[in-house]
Order: C-alpha cells, then sequence, then structure tokens
C-alpha cells in the first residue's frame, strides 16, 4: 500500500488529495479570499499559509503525516523541462523560491511538498509541470527576435484528459491528434500530436478568461503601459488576476456570471459569449498545425460543467473533428497517480538541473 498526498495551489484555492495506491481517501479544496491573497506582494509569500491551511485540514481529518510514502506537487513555471515525473530538490526549490520564470500558484506546489517531505524523510515529487516543452522549432518563432515564445500551458490535466479520450475511443494516445482546451481561471488550448504537446496557446495568447486578459492588440496595450497611470506590479494585475469577465462583470465565478444571463443582463450574455468565441478561434487557430489530420477537440476544466459554454464552443468548431467533454480538474488524480508509478517502479523520476 502506497500513500501518497498530492497538492495542487491555483490563484485562489490549494486542493488536496489523500490516495492509497489508486483509491482517493480525502479531497478537499482550500478557499482562499481575495482580501487574504491581497495581503501578500508576491505570490511565493503565500507559502507558510497555504502550509498551514493544509496541515489544519489534515490533522482535522485524522490524517497522519507520518503514514505517507510521497508527496507530489503540482509542477511550476520553471525553465523548459520534458513530461512526466521530477523529484523535488534544492536546486528547483532555489528556482522556484527566488527566481521563478512567472510568478504563479503553481510554482508553490514543489516548495511545499517539499517541505512537508523533508521533515518526513520521503520523496517529493512534481509531475508534468506547467512548463512542459515538446514544442516544435516553428511553433516557438514569435515575430520578435527577442521573445521566444514558451511553453506554459494546463500540461497536467490536458495531458490527462487526452489520454483519458483516447482510452475511451479505445485508442493509444501516441497514434491520435487532438487538441485540448482547459479551462479554469486561466485558459490555455494545447496541441497534442501522436503523444506529443507539440503547440500550445497559452493564458496570455488566446481567449480572455475569468480572471486574466488573454492576448491584446499590442498597440493598445503598449500605449496603456507608457501611460504613466499604472507601474508595472499594478498592471501586471490587470493583465492577470483583475482582467478578464471578472473585470466586466465584477466577479471570477462562471456560475454566477449565468445567473446574470438568466435574468435578463445582456452585457453579462454578450461578454460571456465572446470567452467562448474567443475559445472556439483559438482552437480553430491550432486546428492547422494538424494539416486537416484532427481526431478530435477535448474541453475540459472547472467551466467545461457549463452547458452554455460548450454548446456555444462546439458550434463554431464542430466541423474541424467531434467534440469531446472531459469536465472538471481531474490534477490530483493525475498528479497521485504519476507519483504512484514511480514508487511502483513503472515509471522512472527525472533530476531536475540547470546548466
Amino acid at each position: 500500500m502506497k500513500r501518497i498526498l498530492a497538492i495542487n495551489p491555483g490563484s485562489t484555492s490549494t486542493k488536496i488529495a489523500w490516495y492509497e495506491n489508486q483509491k482517493q481517501i480525502f479531497s478537499r479544496g482550500i478557499d482562499h479570499p481575495v482580501e487574504e491573497l491581497e495581503k501578500f506582494s508576491h505570490v511565493q509569500d503565500q507559502f507558510a499559509m497555504r502550509k498551514s491551511a493544509i496541515e489544519v485540514l489534515l490533522e482535522a481529518q485524522g490524517l497522519d503525516f507520518h503514514e505517507l510514502d510521497a508527496i507530489v506537487g503540482r509542477g511550476g513555471l520553471l525553465p523548459p523541462v520534458s513530461s512526466g515525473a521530477y523529484r523535488v530538490n534544492e536546486q528547483m526549490v532555489e528556482r522556484l523560491k527566488n527566481n521563478p520564470l512567472v510568478e504563479h500558484a503553481s510554482n508553490l506546489g514543489a516548495l511545499i511538498a517539499f517541505a512537508f517531505a523533508t521533515d518526513l524523510k520521503i520523496p517529493a515529487y512534481i509531475y508534468d509541470s506547467v512548463a512542459v516543452d515538446e514544442m516544435i522549432d516553428i511553433a516557438k518563432i514569435s515575430g520578435m527576435p527577442e521573445i521566444k515564445r514558451q511553453s506554459f500551458a494546463h500540461a497536467l490535466n490536458a495531458r490527462a484528459m487526452a489520454m483519458k479520450t483516447a482510452k475511451e475511443l479505445g485508442r493509444p494516445y501516441q497514434e491520435l491528434n487532438l487538441i485540448v482546451a482547459h479551462l479554469g481561471g486561466g485558459i490555455s488550448v494545447t496541441a497534442h500530436q501522436h503523444g506529443r504537446m507539440v503547440d500550445l496557446v497559452s493564458d496570455d495568447e488566446g481567449s480572455f478568461s475569468p480572471e486574466r486578459v488573454g492576448c491584446l492588440p499590442s498597440r493598445s496595450l503598449m500605449k496603456l503601459c507608457y501611460s504613466g497611470k499604472y507601474d508595472q506590479r499594478t498592471m501586471k494585475k490587470k493583465l492577470q488576476g483583475k482582467g478578464g469577465f471578472s473585470a466586466y462583470l465584477g466577479t471570477l465565478d462562471a456560475r454566477e456570471v449565468e445567473k446574470m444571463i438568466l435574468r435578463g443582463d445582456e452585457k453579462a450574455k454578450l461578454i460571456y459569449e465572446a470567452m467562448a468565441y474567443q475559445i472556439a478561434k483559438t482552437i480553430a487557430q491550432l486546428s492547422i498545425v494538424f494539416k486537416g489530420d484532427l481526431d478530435g477537440i477535448v474541453i475540459t476544466g472547472g467551466i467545461a460543467y457549463s452547458k452554455m459554454i460548450t454548446d456555444w464552443i462546439r458550434e463554431r468548431v464542430s466541423f474541424l473533428a467531434p467534440v469531446y467533454l472531459q469536465p472538471g480538474e481531474h490534477e490530483l488524480e493525475s498528479l497521485a497517480f504519476g507519483a504512484l508509478r514511480v514508487l511502483e517502479g513503472s515509471e522512472e523520476a527525472k533530476e531536475y538541473k540547470e546548466n
């Protein structure tokens, strides 16, 4: 019996789950109110608060940390890494704590896992980091030599749901061409070609989302940045955290937006449908990767529970390929099962190194 704790820090919550082999014993999301998060200047500063919240929750459930065989956290924004498992080491911790490529809540996954695991003298892992990079060379060209397109996406859930869809279709993941749209607090769309995530549209390149602005007209953005009204920190918050439909409608909750629409709010309907429209455009954009040989489009993430959104997307993209719904964020299961494969010896954890 292998006992594993999976930790997935998100922008406004920390989700955890306790597994015994493949059986989930306990799972819970810890919500972090916006007013609490705004006390911290940097995401890394939330470490102690989130770690303490996990400790309190597990102790209240009567779960003993000393029974664990491993802890696995969501992989953060590291320099490019391969898919699969990595053992968390001091070099990874140093990078995520003091010099992350981008500030993001996922960076805390490895930090919290490592802190717990060090005390318990057990291994800590990450799995399918946000920074998984399998992009083909042509996809990395941006149009500006100083900027190289980077592979930042919801790789963990996207790969897991691509593999789940392949299994349901009775075909190997390595044989299929799939587009996966992950709809959550941030939205990313990935192209999976015969088992590799060869291209993507990250959360700052495509559709806006509940809290992020997505792709903006560059001239207008440049003018706003140099207007003198905003410093860099404030502008960063406007782009990621206080943008998207929350900026238009005053809520981060898609369910609240749908209630507004059902009450006849035309502005809410326009904004919400515009998000679906932009997601559909992003899917169509990535379809060219496959030159017409596309086996399916997978829609996943928390917002994929919304029939309103998925129907709007399906109407616009179903001519490209069949659309498959895999609603929810299955990231905790994907983390735990990845760590289990390492513990059982069917998969080997890589060692994180920087040149």
